[in-house]
């Protein structure tokens, strides 16, 4: 079993930041990527950034200059700093982590969501 503990959403007014924390706890082996998603009401839930083992990112083109994710890997946790944050990022933001348990089995695990509102 693998846990996901999610901190540090919030309301924020244009152009400010926050920090998103996502700390994974369980018989960990490894892990290959940690990400974050956003889902709007009434959308899908899409990707915005994630970071493998080896430290590559990647972004989707909305945040890109403005979101920067990061790792402890001693702690397992992955962060989204946001800055110049704008009302549509306006979202519940999750964390996801893929790797393998002790004894072998690969997961998927989901953190259990944490509200961003960007509002003036």
């Amino acid at each position: 079993q693998v846990h996901l503990v999610e901190s540090g959403g919030g309301l924020v007014q244009p152009g400010g930041s926050l920090r998103l924390s996502c700390a994974a706890s369980g018989s960990i082996f490894s892990i290959y990527v940690m990400a974050w998603y956003r889902q709007a009401p009434g959308k899908q839930r899409d990707l915005v950034a994630s970071i493998t083992k080896q430290g590559t990112t990647n972004y989707t083109d909305s945040v890109k200059g403005r979101f920067t994710i990061s790792t402890d890997n001693a702690k397992n946790t992955v962060y989204l700093q946001m800055n110049s944050l704008k009302p549509e990022d306006t979202a519940v933001y999750y964390c996801q982590v893929r790797g393998r348990v002790l004894f072998g089995a690969e997961f998927t695990s989901w953190g259990q969501g944490a509200q961003v509102t960007v509002s003036s």
